[in-house]
């Protein structure tokens, strides 16, 4: 879908940290059909724009921090980063990164919620987020998965003000009722090593044909294609640098 106007509250940007840009542009281009376009300017240090049909849909940067894994984080639109800092440190929230202007373009601060997992918020200004989202090649879902539930709703419903649609086994969060992301508790299938974190989704067209194909450009697969009965079909990968994403496609 393409985005004309970003929901506060919603991901609107998704980046790679990766200890590769080049080996991973090539990676994501091969299976999401991305386009690597590398900012010129000297300062952003190698930070490089995924376009998709000339949109900007995701980036792929440096590992910025001494001892910052490869990872993909989302980051959250808000109106005020410096307003959303202080919300999230009241909250229990650690800052990571602390509130920057990126040139003309926007101001982003990075934090990790009470138990850890981690972050990004962006104040756009010259440039919003992504151009696309929800469609094949582009996020379409962001997910949580962590040990205490309870204190992460009240931490992200207090910050982001994100309405909630809780089932048994899995919670939605969403703003204005549309829901963008899910919450899932860490049990006993998660090592006590694997930190809570947020995982990121991408939409293919064929979760097994985009699992063959990551698997030839050399990911690997951590689960398998599998389907979530009257929702669609998944499957969790690593990329060859060690970034951890998923792959979805809806039931049709």
């Amino acid at each position: 879908m393409k985005i004309t106007e970003t929901q506060l509250g919603a991901p609107c940007w998704a980046e790679l940290g990766t200890t590769d840009i080049d080996a991973a542009g090539s990676f994501y281009g091969g299976l999401l059909g991305w386009q690597p376009e590398a900012e010129p300017n000297t300062e952003a240090g190698g930070y490089t724009m995924m376009l998709l049909d000339d949109d900007p849909v995701a980036a792929v940067t440096p590992l910025y921090q001494e001892g910052q894994p490869v990872a993909w984080t989302a980051s959250i639109a808000v109106a005020d980063v410096d307003a959303t800092v202080r919300a999230a440190t009241e909250a229990g929230g650690v800052l990571i990164a602390e509130p920057m202007d990126v040139f003309d373009l926007g101001r982003f601060a990075v934090l990790a919620d009470p138990a850890g997992a981690v972050i990004s918020i962006w104040q756009g200004r010259a440039f919003q987020g992504a151009g696309r989202l929800n469609e094949t090649g582009a996020l379409c879902w962001i997910e949580l998965r962590t040990r205490d539930t309870a204190a992460a709703q009240a931490f992200y419903t207090s910050v982001f003000g994100w309405t909630v649609n809780a089932g048994d086994a899995y919670t939605q969060f969403g703003v204005d009722g549309k829901d963008f992301g899910g919450m899932m508790a860490m049990g006993d299938d998660f090592p006590d090593g694997i930190p809570p974190h947020w995982a990121l989704y991408f939409g293919v067209d064929d979760v097994d044909a985009a699992v063959t194909r990551a698997t030839s450009l050399g990911a690997q697969v951590h689960v398998p294609g599998t389907d979530i009965p009257d929702t669609g079909r998944f499957a969790l990968l690593t990329d060859p640098q060690g970034g951890a994403f998923a792959v979805y496609t809806p039931k049709s």
